[in-house]
């Protein structure tokens, strides 16, 4: 594997790693402030406030015509993440981590087939084949495997 492919892959899986650790960070801090939905809210302050900085440091803010020019449902990125971190943390304390990861895993691995297979969002098409549906079927699978147990 060469290095324009592993440091990507390797940058995917920490994020994957840190996607497991919020799930019962977020989750905790739903139980102390009671409420998952304010817990998801002080999150995405918390990433906001991280992002802000980090991008004023860059200077890397978009000019007002670049805002303009985004399509309509490149803004949604925001709503989908809410929803995200909302469930999550809402299932970890009833699935635990695994479990809810397989099954966050699963999900994004069924919507990114049918994504691929449309080339919806601008994404180049990639046809559904059948080590694509053996890789859902084994996520699935694992599903299965951690609520068995």
């Amino acid at each position: 594997m060469n290095l324009s492919i592993l440091l990507p892959f390797l940058g995917i899986v920490a994020g994957g790693a840190m996607l497991a650790a919020q799930a019962p960070v977020n989750a905790s801090l739903a139980r102390a402030v009671g409420d998952p939905l304010l817990a998801a809210c002080i999150s995405f302050g918390i990433g906001f406030l991280a992002l802000s900085v980090i991008g004023l440091a860059r200077g890397a803010w978009p000019t007002g015509a670049a805002l303009a020019g985004a399509p309509w449902w490149s803004w949604l990125g925001g709503v989908l993440g809410a929803f995200y971190v909302a469930v999550v943390i809402w299932g970890v304390p009833k699935l635990g981590a695994v479990s809810t990861i397989a099954a966050l895993v699963f999900g994004q691995l069924v919507a990114a087939l049918v994504l691929d297979a449309l080339g919806a969002f601008g994404l180049p098409v990639h046809a559904v084949s059948w080590q694509r549906l053996l890789a859902a079927t084994l996520i699935f699978s694992g599903l299965l495997l951690s609520r068995a147990g």
